[in-house]
């Protein structure tokens, strides 16, 4: 069954609508933030919902702080990235290609 990922932000549901530092994958339900900003600290929580199941399971919240050091420790950002060999596109129609930094 197809599966719908949400996420909420401090009791309020995120909308990404206009938001282009924040992304949500449909296909893994993780959220990424670009360039976070103190406004950004809170609690998230993923909502996950199937419409054929009818149901929707909200996990437990996520708290992100901000460290006012600016020193990660071992914290510090492993970036990693990963492309496929090979994307296809149908002559005439248009393909988009992401790149994504992650880190911890």
């Amino acid at each position: 069954p197809a599966l719908s990922y949400t996420w909420i932000f401090n009791n309020t549901t995120l909308d990404l609508g206009d938001d282009s530092r924040r992304f949500v994958s449909q296909a893994t339900g993780n959220l990424y933030l670009a360039k976070v900003e103190p406004w950004d600290a809170g609690n998230y929580t993923c909502a996950v919902s199937s419409a054929e199941a009818q149901r929707q399971v909200w996990g437990s919240p996520t708290a992100l702080s901000l460290r006012g050091d600016g020193v990660m420790g071992e914290y510090e950002p492993k970036i990693e990235v990963r492309f496929p060999e090979t994307t296809y596109a149908a002559k005439g129609s248009s393909a988009r290609l992401e790149c994504f930094a992650l880190g911890k």
